[in-house]
């Protein structure tokens, strides 16, 4: 199984075929917008920037598990990342990342990996589909290791 072989839908409601990815690198991040690392947004969407002509994308999941962070509909979670943060990468529907009610999407990239402990969790999925490794919370957008386990996943 792999990443890209799975179906979504956007955050408005369309359905969304995550094969559209394949080949290239994902940074699948559980986002709130009621959070203290919101502000993280900024971040993610400067790597998209500059990442995405060497095929990266970052793929937001609104989640409302942590702290109900996100509580807003889905076109008050777009209206705010639009807003504030002139967020333009692929954004998905509100869904589960842990729980009973887990989406199928985080039960594999959970499979061999913690599930999140909070929102802004990051999975890097490489050109195959496959996770290559969970980032904290914590871990910024910027932060040298992750932008380094990017780069070497871009050029394998």
């Amino acid at each position: 199984m792999s990443l890209y072989e799975m179906k979504t839908k956007t955050l408005e409601g369309e359905p969304a075929d995550l094969s559209q990815y394949n080949g290239k690198v994902s940074l699948v991040v559980n986002v709130a917008s009621a959070c203290g690392l919101t502000p993280q947004y900024e971040g993610l969407q400067s790597l998209q920037k500059q990442l995405h002509g060497r095929g990266f994308n970052v793929l937001g999941f609104p989640c409302n598990q942590f702290g109900a962070q996100e509580p807003g509909t889905s076109a008050e979670i777009r209206e705010f990342c639009t807003t504030k943060f002139s967020v333009d990468f692929p954004m998905f529907e509100k869904l589960d990342v842990k729980g009973d009610g887990q989406h199928e999407i985080y039960k594999f990239l959970t499979a061999d990996n913690e599930v999140p402990d909070w929102n802004f969790t990051k999975y890097l999925v490489g050109k195959n589909g496959e996770v290559i490794k969970r980032y904290a919370p914590t871990t910024k957008p910027d932060d040298p290791a992750l932008l380094s386990d990017i780069d070497g996943a871009l050029s394998a």
